[in-house]
């Protein structure tokens, strides 16, 4: 087991720049932080690499107006902050480069499964059952789980103690989202097609 590695020094305030100096170091700091994260840095992150007096918020404000013009830019997913390639530049990258299994490539089913998941977490595949008719397949589940769309919650109290299912934090960076709040209305999916009825049949 990997001890916890003390923390090293780090010069926060930058007293000895000027302001403007200053502000930049600090921006550029967060950028490098971004730059080399896999996942969302939460703000009390990036609060332990600016001074006293800085705002997160504004800092990446900032960055995010500097990135104007570039491929990616900073979005806030997760409760956090992240780096991401600019929609434009989606078709030269699956062309050029190997990224690997596209997390959106959904079927329609996986997303009202999704959808149902998020709007009634925790739920159950009994759960599952009585908003779609019939039973869940194991695979679509397991397809869910293995891209980290869905995790294992909390034990329902019912006779049995069956497994619950909730969606993760990846399920917000693939789509996107700061928190589940962000999701649209159920009226807005059964417009846009995303209907537990609709897509029952193929489950």
């Amino acid at each position: 087991m990997v001890k916890d590695r003390p923390e090293p020094e780090l010069d926060r305030d930058l007293a000895d720049l000027p302001p403007e100096l200053r502000w930049r170091e600090w921006m550029r700091r967060i950028e490098a932080v971004l730059f080399a994260s896999a996942s969302p840095v939460p703000r009390e992150d990036l609060a332990r690499i600016v001074g006293q007096g800085a705002s997160v918020d504004l800092l990446v404000e900032d960055l995010a107006t500097d990135l104007e013009g570039r491929a990616f830019d900073v979005a806030k997913v997760a409760g956090g902050w992240m780096f991401r390639t600019r929609v434009a530049y989606a078709p030269v990258i699956r062309v050029a480069a190997d990224v690997g299994d596209d997390l959106l490539d959904l079927k329609e089913v996986d997303v009202a499964v999704l959808a149902a998941i998020a709007y009634h977490q925790p739920i159950t595949r009994d759960g599952l059952k009585d908003i779609f008719g019939k039973e869940i397949s194991r695979d679509l589940i397991a397809r869910l789980h293995a891209r980290g769309l869905i995790g294992t919650g909390p034990r329902s109290p019912r006779r049995g103690a069956p497994y619950t299912f909730v969606t993760t934090e990846q399920l917000l960076v693939a789509f996107d989202l700061e928190s589940l709040r962000d999701l649209p209305d159920r009226e807005q999916l059964e417009d846009a097609g995303v209907s537990a009825v609709g897509q029952a049949e193929h489950i």
